[in-house]
């Protein structure tokens, strides 16, 4: 039998096997010690029978004429007659003897006092210097129905109360480990990210200190979350201008200078340092991700910021390149429209980045919250999808960019218990790409 598993099974169990073990032995014991008592009562009942008839048959004894043939009594009415007895001389016959009496349960006169044979108890006692024995015979069978009875006794009522008694321990364990079960269920229904103080009020003083413990730890990866996440936006944030002052001298070294050689490394230099204000951007996206306000007290209309988005991204980056979809009713949700507009900028640039030359991005979004962004493209292996969304991953070695876009954009569902999809070929096509993800939006009534 394996050991459950359950606190509240083990308790249970190992409960009611215990109180139903000692209700056994308890039960057992009492039946013991009522047989002994039993015993007593008897052994003084057939003591009793005998000194009362005993002179009641040296009367009819002495009073009868000479005969040896033996005397047996006859029965008023018929009964069970669990006391027998016999009365004999000094020299063992027969002078009286009760109706029921049967003269092979009486062993020879031996002594006087109790004796037992194979199926009697026996007590003898004698008169007139030994020459009148009575001996009185009881069926240790008829004891040993009596034991039954009281066991039975004993045992039956037991049939009824341990299956209560188990129950009520069921149901005593139950209520006393409520709050160890809200306590599991509230640490079941936490998401990862959640790292907000347990509650510990009602908690058993078994459990409490657990609860502040792992509070303890809550606090603690929080303090070192925050901190990496500071680092990050800090850090980033004080690039900006440093990263800006050398891109307007390398732009301004490359207005001065006509010689080819410090030309084309005024040019790389711009494009390094370009590049370092992308990431340095990225990082701030996902340090906000990661800990920022996603979400706000009021709704508003996704649309507008879509369009937004694309309109900026058109001018700069990719004039008609991008096709955007949108319903005509509008799409409100309580997500920070900041929060929004980094989701799609950064699946719109890395639809564009990655997808084939001058193609067309297809952003869509659906009137369930649903943001699509497609592009046309080579195929992309499901090994490689499945590892897209790692920090600074690339697809191919060879490709621009940061490597944190579908990072950030996978921080940010994952905050909104949403699923950033990721697939290849897009829907309905044999090539290209596909992002997909669900924001939490208000139905229209």
């Amino acid at each position: 039998m394996r050991w459950p598993r359950s606190l509240q099974s083990r308790l249970a169990l190992s409960l009611g096997v215990l109180l139903t073990l000692l209700w056994v032995a308890a039960a057992w014991g009492t039946s013991v010690a009522l047989r002994h008592e039993m015993d007593e009562v008897f052994d003084s009942a057939l003591q009793e029978t005998a000194q009362r008839l005993l002179p009641l048959a040296v009367l009819d004894i002495l009073g009868r004429e000479a005969d040896d043939t033996p005397q047996r009594l006859a029965a008023i009415r018929d009964h069970d007659e669990f006391f027998t007895y016999i009365v004999r001389d000094a020299q063992g016959r027969m002078l009286l003897q009760s109706h029921a009496a049967e003269a092979g349960d009486f062993p020879p006169y031996d002594q006087t006092g109790f004796s037992q044979t194979a199926t009697h108890r026996l007590y003898t006692e004698t008169a007139l210097q030994g020459s009148v024995q009575i001996t009185v015979a009881e069926p240790l069978s008829h004891r040993q129905q009596v034991a039954r009875n009281i066991q039975i006794g004993l045992a039956l009522p037991l049939l009824v109360v341990i299956p209560a008694a188990l129950l009520a321990i069921i149901l005593a364990v139950r209520a006393s480990l409520q709050p160890l079960r809200q306590f599991r269920e509230t640490l079941g229904m936490r998401d990862a990210r959640d790292l907000s103080p347990l509650p510990t009020k009602g908690l058993p003083w078994e459990i409490a200190p657990v609860a502040a413990t792992l509070n303890d730890v809550f606090e603690r990866l929080k303090a070192a979350f925050d901190a990496e996440r500071s680092f990050a936006a800090n850090a980033a944030h004080e690039l900006r201008t440093p990263l800006a002052a050398a891109i307007a001298q390398a732009q301004r070294l490359r207005s001065e200078t006509r010689e080819p050689g410090t030309l084309q490394r005024a040019t790389d230099i711009e494009a390094t340092l370009k590049r370092l204000t992308r990431v340095a951007e990225r990082l701030m996206q996902l340090a906000r991700a990661e800990g920022g306000q996603l979400c706000l007290d009021h709704m508003s209309d996704l649309r507008p910021v879509a369009r937004i988005i694309v309109d900026d991204i058109g001018r700069t980056a990719a004039p008609d390149r991008i096709k955007l979809t949108l319903p005509e009713q509008p799409v409100m949700s309580d997500i920070d429209p900041d929060a929004f507009g980094i989701l799609c900028r950064n699946l719109i640039e890395n639809a564009l980045r990655h997808g084939s030359e001058g193609g067309t991005v297809a952003v869509g979004l659906q009137p369930d919250g649903t943001l699509i962004v497609a592009n046309d493209g080579p195929l992309v292996p499901a090994h490689t999808l499945a590892r897209l969304t790692a920090r600074f991953e690339r697809a191919t070695s060879g490709t621009e960019g940061s490597g944190l876009g579908l990072a950030i954009v996978a921080a940010i569902a994952d905050r909104l218990g949403s699923t950033l999809t990721l697939k290849s070929p897009r829907t309905g096509q044999a090539s290209g790409f596909e992002a997909r993800l669900k924001l939490p939006i208000k139905a229209q009534g």
